[in-house]
This record gives structure tokens, sequence and C-alpha cells, in this order.
């Protein structure tokens, strides 16, 4: 178990050097470069065959115990250690990281975005996924910190080299927006670690904030949390995410909201819920304003996207939806209380799930239509993906009906559970505040289900293909296998959710305790 987590953390760095490599003269096959992306699909599979056995072998009968653990001493003047572990925290996010990166790879195996030399994409891919993985596996701060850190660059280069229109000032304004949160993050983190004399994460979380004076908790709380809401990202931090997404390469766009987004509101959840509860306390009634105003803001943006004569562009307007559902999560957490924050963790799985899904399907419309303009594609009759490309159809008005929150479908359980907890949050917040949060969350609820069947209605339906006109391409082969583990998880999750919150609840009842089972 030892053994597989640091593989599953540290394989995808030696596939990603190795990338770089000439390829040796039998595996070339056509090309050197399907040999790369071949090499890519490889080492991605690995990690997630890897995942998968972690996960089976994980102990389910104690999932708030942190297993696979790994513990050796790297930096003895900072007490910094090479700390590694999971628990059923984490391994839902282990396991969704090494599967879409694993369903990424497999995509551009047969639809390569145009940029440079597949090497250096491949490579990217690979580094990003370590990154992600690790920042899911560390239990030091520092090291979560440059966990944290390494996938900032392969991200950058993925949309400035590889993605479309606007694709530098998209780059630039997303790692300025992501480093300077970050810089302000590392100062929190530093003071936690100073002011406890450690930054092992396990025995901060069991010291519950005993060690660190209110006034310091503050700080941590609002320092770290800053870098945390712009990785998420929180309403008024987000303006990186929509302009990103619309130039990222599809299968950028796949991970930037099915993984990366999932590393801030992580953090909230290993690091200030346990450590600096006090703080959390104190600040959560504002955290929780700004998730609400994030749920309303990204739905009505997302209307307005829709609306005919906008000129939105679809993957703009999934982007802005994320803002929101993201915005389910945050105010889960603010909750502090176990359904709040177990809510935020199935959302956190279910938005990577379906948003993910949502993202290959933009890129697949865009692929056939040659663009993702909501009112090109709607033209005067509608694209009219049911009567052109059925499969295709249907799949975008499953994946736009999970987004909404259907009972039955993933979408459903973690928004649910984050209002419950909202109706009746931890001691020493205002109720009223969290009701009156409720019920703007709520409304929330039925703008997001506005704006996604208006754009069912005017991407899918629509008059019947003209007389003469080519049939649209329907799902590929390739895109069928890249899809459905996402369509089979969606409604596994929907309909069996103690698949998850078996694996959470545990953890997070230790969690919010200081550290008891």
């Amino acid at each position: 178990m030892q053994f597989l987590l640091a593989f599953i953390v540290v394989g995808p760095l030696i596939g990603a050097a190795a990338a770089l490599l000439p390829a040796p003269p039998g595996l070339k096959g056509k090309s050197p470069g399907q040999a790369v992306l071949r090499h890519g699909v490889t080492v991605t599979g690995a990690v997630l065959a890897a995942a998968i056995v972690l996960a089976l072998g994980f102990d389910h009968g104690q999932p708030s115990k942190m297993q696979a653990t790994t513990d050796i001493t790297w930096i003895p003047a900072l007490d910094v250690r090479i700390h590694l572990g999971t628990d059923g925290i984490s391994l839902p996010l282990l396991v969704l990281t090494a599967l879409l990166t694993f369903l990424c790879a497999l995509y551009s195996y047969f639809t390569m975005p145009e940029g440079p030399s597949p090497k250096a994409f491949v490579a990217l891919i690979l580094v990003l996924e370590s990154g992600t993985l690790a920042t899911f596996a560390v239990l030091d701060l520092l090291l979560f910190f440059l966990a944290f850190e390494t996938v900032l660059i392969p991200m950058y280069f993925l949309i400035a080299r590889w993605g479309g229109a606007g694709r530098r000032p998209a780059a630039w304004k997303f790692i300025l927006f992501t480093l300077l949160g970050s810089v302000v993050m590392l100062l929190g983190l530093l003071l936690v670690g100073l002011q406890a004399g450690t930054f092992d994460m396990l025995a901060l979380a069991t010291d519950n904030g005993r060690g660190l004076s209110l006034s310091v908790q503050v700080v941590a709380v609002l320092a770290i949390g800053i870098g945390l809401a712009v990785k998420t990202p929180m309403w008024p931090l987000h303006s990186w995410l929509p302009d990103a997404h619309t130039a990222a390469p599809t299968v950028g766009s796949v991970l930037l909201a099915g993984v990366l987004l999932k590393m801030g509101t992580y953090g909230f959840v290993r690091i200030l819920l346990p450590i600096a509860p006090d703080g959390m306390l104190v600040l959560a009634p504002y955290l929780a304003a700004f998730a609400v105003v994030g749920v309303v803001y990204g739905s009505l943006a997302c209307l307005a996207l829709a609306r005919p004569g906008s000129k939105g562009d679809l993957k703009r307007l999934i982007a802005y939806s994320s803002v929101g559902h993201m915005g389910f999560v945050l105010l889960g957490i603010a909750t502090m209380t176990p359904t709040g924050v177990n809510g935020a963790l199935f959302a956190n799985i279910a938005h990577g799930l379906i948003t993910g899904l949502l993202f290959f399907l933009a890129g697949a419309v865009k692929d056939r239509y040659g663009t993702a303009d909501l009112d090109t594609l709607a033209g005067a009759t509608g694209a009219a993906l049911y009567g052109r490309a059925p499969r295709l159809g249907g799949l975008l008005a499953f994946a736009a009906v999970a987004s909404l929150g259907l009972p039955g479908l993933a979408g459903f359980w973690g928004e649910m559970l984050a209002l419950f907890g909202a109706f009746d949050p931890a001691d020493g917040l205002s109720r009223p505040a969290f009701l009156t949060f409720m019920a703007i969350g709520g409304l929330g609820t039925l703008l997001t289900a506005a704006y996604l069947l208006v754009v069912v209605r005017r991407v899918c339906m629509g008059g019947a293909r003209p007389a003469g006109e080519a049939r649209l391409a329907d799902v590929r082969g390739y895109e069928f296998a890249a899809w459905t583990p996402l369509v089979a998880l969606t409604v596994l999750a929907g309909l069996w959710p103690a698949v998850l919150l078996g694996l959470t609840d545990p953890a997070v009842q230790k969690l919010l305790s200081g550290g008891k089972a």
C-alpha cells in the first residue's frame, strides 16, 4: 500500500521524463508523435490501475484512519517530512484524478489538439497529474504548497501553446491570479507552522488549534483561504476561470474543472477546518456569503450567455456554471457540520465527473460545427443534435440534467446536503444568517435548472435536418470509451451515494472532532 501510493504520486513524473526521451525503434509505430501519445496512455493507465488497487486494498472499515503512509525526514532543520497518506477524504479525489487524466490521455491519442510537439504535451499532462495527486496525498504543509504550485506551470503552457483564440492573455491571467494567491497562502502556511512548531498536518489536526491563538488562527484562515479561494474559484476571485476554460484545449478544460478546482476546496477541508477551527468559526459566515453570491452570480452569468443574441460560448457558459457549483461546495464547508462538509466532498466528486463530461461534449460539438458559439449553433432552427447526432445530443442532455441536480444522479446529493448543513450550522454560527444563505442557495438551484434547460433546448432541439445536408458524425468509438466511465459513475453515485458517503463521513467526523475517531 505504501509503495502503491508513492508510485501513484511519483510515477507520472518518471513518465514525464521518459516522454521527452527518443522512443525506442520498436515502439515508434507510425510516427514518434503517435509513440509518445501511446506512452501517455500507458503511464496514466498504470497510475489509474494502481489507484484502483489502492482503493480496493483500502481498509473500508476504518476510513477515518490515515492509510498507506510514508513518513521520511526531508529537511530536519524545519522539521519538513516527506509524509504521504490517504483516508476517506482524499482517496476519492486520488481515484478521480487518475481516472480523468487517463481519459484525457486516451482522448488525446485520437484527437491531439493543434500545437507544438506531442512530446511536450504528454510530459506536461503527466507533470500536472503528479502535482495534483501529490496535493491530495501529502501530509506536510510545505509539501502541500509545493504540490499545489507544481500544477500551475503545466496548465499555463497547455493553455498558452495548445489553446484556441485568446489563449495567451487567458494563460497569463490564470498564472498571475493563482501565483498571487499562492504567495499569500504561503505566508499563512508559514505562520501556522512556525507558531505551532511543526508543519505536520496530522499533528496540527490532532492539536485542533489549541497551540494557536485566536488572532493567529484568523490571520492564517484569511491568508491561506485567499490562496485556496483563487484556485476554487470563489467569487469575486473567479475572473481568470472563464477565459482559461474558453481558451484551453478540451483536455485542458476537463482537467482544470475536474481536478484542479478541487485542490482549493480540499485545502479548506484538510487544512483550515481541523487546524484553525476557531479562526474558521469567525470567518465562516463571510465564506458562506461569498459562496452563495457565487452561486447566484454564476447562474445569472450563464443565463445571460444562453440568451439568444448574446454570442455566448458553450465552454464559457460551462465555466461560469463551475463558479456556481463550487459555491455550493464552499457553503457546505462554511457550515462546519458533518452534513455540510460531507455534502461539499460529495459535490466535489460529482462536479468533477459531470463537468468533465460536459467539457468533453462541448469539445466534440465544437469539433463538428467548428464553433462553440451558442447563437451560431442554434441558428434558425436549432443545432438539432437529437436529429443530426442523436447519441451526442442525448449525452449532452444527460450531462445537463445531471449538472442541474436531478435526483438519482450525482449532482443532487452534494448540493442538497450542503443546503441541509446550512439549515443547522455548527454551534457558534448564526442560524438566521445561514438560513438566509440556504434560501439564496435554493434560488441558485432554480436558476441552474433554467440556464441548462435553455442550453439543451437551443443546442439539442430544433427543426429537422434539411434535405441534402450531411449528417453529423455521432459519438465515435474513442469518445464512447472516454465518456462511458463518467456517465456510469454519475449514475452510480446518484443511485448509491453511500459509496462515497461511507468513505467520507467517518473521516469528516474525526476531522471536526479534533482527531478523535
